[in-house]
């Protein structure tokens, strides 16, 4: 699944190709190979090339420099609603909404067996460990730690620390929603956060803190560098290109939503099929009610199913 992120540069098309002209020269990148086109600062795209974009079926998304923030996305890169329907399903039911809850504590302590563990445990767990994570981190730099407090309206009005745990969980937050949309997934639909619209954002955000931000965020305080904010940001971004976080969420989300089939599975494109009470979906396309006679027959036609544009 490739993931390329431009920026600074003119996009545009030549036959079926993207070409991508900045000061160096122009590349063309053949656009049915682009899974996910990460639009950065200092980015223009044409029209003729996002009608090109939008007939391969690669997903795009505008983001702040290397995929740190996210602004908004065009559609997802797979055209099946499955990963959707799944995300949805297991968050309706509160015994896989819990079984989905410690697939994720799992992944963060994997040392710890939480199988039958509650919420309220699981909690209670988590709470233990990253308090933990925070002490380990600041005996290893010597950054004095008195707890996480911080105002989202005052970014300066925090310790040196907790302003560089804002600015890098933020660059994580972006990340995670880039991955979370190119998916096809809600980024509402959380398993331990809930309520907010960012809320599985921060279910997969969470998945890579204690070994991402919250170490660099120590590392950079230690520093005290002037402008914490920008250096805590291009810290997180090289830390999340050379540690290939993108490709890891992929395979994590997949992971919590699928189980083991998404191992064995690519993803589906091109999928729509007619829902069934009995049967689960039943195939598009097909002309059901041939059984009729008559008016009956002449009054349904073609039946009800849905032929795509681009397949007529």
């Amino acid at each position: 699944m490739s993931f390329l992120y431009l920026e600074h540069c003119l996009i545009n098309r030549q036959d079926g190709a993207i070409t991508v002209t900045d000061a160096r020269g122009t590349v063309h990148v053949p656009a049915a190979s682009l899974s996910v086109l990460l639009l950065g600062p200092g980015t223009n795209v044409s029209h003729r090339a996002m009608e090109l974009i939008g007939y391969s079926g690669t997903c795009v998304i505008w983001v702040g420099e290397h995929g740190v923030r996210y602004y908004a996305h065009g559609h997802p890169l797979t055209h099946s609603a499955r990963l959707l329907i799944r995300q949805a399903e297991l968050v309706s039911n509160v015994r896989t909404r819990v079984a989905v809850a410690r697939k994720m504590y799992q992944l963060r302590f994997p040392s710890e067996d939480v199988s039958s563990l509650t919420m309220q445990q699981l909690r209670g767990r988590e709470g233990s460990r990253v308090r933990s994570i925070y002490r380990r981190a600041s005996k290893e730099t010597g950054v004095p730690w008195s707890g996480r407090e911080y105002d989202p309206e005052n970014f300066s009005g925090s310790d040196a620390v907790n302003m560089a745990l804002s600015a890098a969980h933020a660059c994580l937050y972006g990340v995670a929603h880039s991955v979370i949309v190119a998916l096809g997934c809600a980024p509402g639909l959380g398993f331990v956060h809930t309520g907010h619209e960012r809320s599985f954002v921060y279910d997969i955000a969470d998945l890579y803190k204690g070994m991402l931000t919250i170490p660099i965020a120590f590392e950079v305080a230690a520093e005290q560098p002037e402008d914490i904010g920008a250096i805590t940001r291009r810290r997180v971004r090289d830390a999340i290109s050379n540690g290939h976080i993108l490709e890891q969420a992929v395979k994590d989300i997949r992971w919590l939503l699928l189980g083991d089939q998404a191992v064995q599975e690519d993803l589906e494109t091109g999928v729509l099929h007619l829902w069934d009470d009995k049967k689960g979906h039943v195939a598009n396309a097909v002309s059901y009610g041939k059984e009729l006679a008559g008016s009956e027959e002449e009054t349904l036609g073609d039946g009800y199913g849905t032929i795509l544009e681009d397949e007529t």
